[in-house]
């Protein structure tokens, strides 16, 4: 497993589906094929980091004018 923020391999498992990356500091969280990113605050509460990290595709249509 390589941590998708800084590409470190320094991974260690802090509960059953979470994971601590020691080069960037950030907690990953893996649920089958689902992945989410939190940085770590000061008062030890979560911060999602998935906007960050991973989009949403969005299909484009194309406007049709009259």
């Amino acid at each position: 497993m390589h941590c998708p923020n800084c590409n470190s391999k320094d991974i260690g498992k802090i509960g059953s589906h979470q994971f601590y990356c020691w080069g960037c500091y950030i907690e990953l969280t893996v649920n089958g094929d689902k992945m989410s990113v939190y940085q770590v605050e000061e008062d030890g509460t979560l911060s999602s980091l998935d906007d960050l990290f991973f989009e949403d595709v969005v299909t484009e249509q194309p406007m049709l004018f009259n």
